[in-house]
């Protein structure tokens, strides 16, 4: 087994032993969709060390030229900036200290409740090479908003990446894709047809 495949092995392992990829349950997604399959935010980030150590491993699946030209990392305030925070710092203990730090710049919601980039982080990304990363990609539609964000900024964005990928895209960001894990997850049922309801199966509460 490669090196890759034991880092992406190891960690659906301890995605599943830490609860954060919760499988067999009954999930409300809060988007009119209910579903059996669930990663836990709230239990990725509640220690700093794992949201460190998943950090870790993501950076050692990226290619070499993207750990070594990143300038920003970016992520979404609904899941992702704390993993963009956190693996910037990690990019800059990784390179020359005479090299400029490494910035973040958060999506954050705008007044329609979609993601956008203030004037502040607009011009934190503006010239520069961003990586886009997030805790989960599921349409794949929450990356391809970022990445058009940075675009719109000025930036240039060498590739995206995300703790768990579900394997059901519906939308190509155009730009190099890693993930750290990969389970494909069954599919999700409207809320109002949903056959975990039917049964009378518990929802999970956090």
């Amino acid at each position: 087994m490669s090196r890759r495949d034991e880092i992406r092995e190891k960690a659906l392992t301890n995605l599943q032993q830490y609860e954060v990829l919760m499988l067999n349950g009954h999930f409300d997604f809060g988007n009119g969709y209910h579903g059996a399959v669930y990663l836990n935010p709230h239990q990725l980030f509640r220690y700093p060390s794992t949201i460190w150590r998943f950090a870790q491993d993501l950076l050692d699946l990226l290619p070499a030229s993207v750990v070594e030209a990143t300038e920003v990392v970016t992520g979404p305030v609904t899941g992702g900036a704390l993993l963009a925070h956190t693996m910037a710092g990690l990019l800059d203990s990784r390179r020359a200290i005479t090299r400029p730090p490494t910035l973040f710049a958060p999506f954050t919601l705008g007044a329609d409740h979609g993601l956008a980039l203030t004037r502040f982080y607009e011009r934190q990304v503006t010239g520069k090479k961003a990586l886009v990363v997030d805790d989960v990609r599921n349409t794949g539609q929450t990356q391809a908003r970022c990445v058009e964000l940075v675009r719109a900024a000025g930036g240039d964005v060498l590739a995206t990446a995300e703790i768990y990928d579900r394997m059901e895209a519906l939308v190509d960001a155009g730009v190099p894709n890693v993930a750290l894990a990969e389970y494909k997850a069954p599919d999700n049922y409207p809320a109002d047809s949903c056959p975990l309801c039917r049964a009378g199966t518990p929802v999970a509460a956090f």
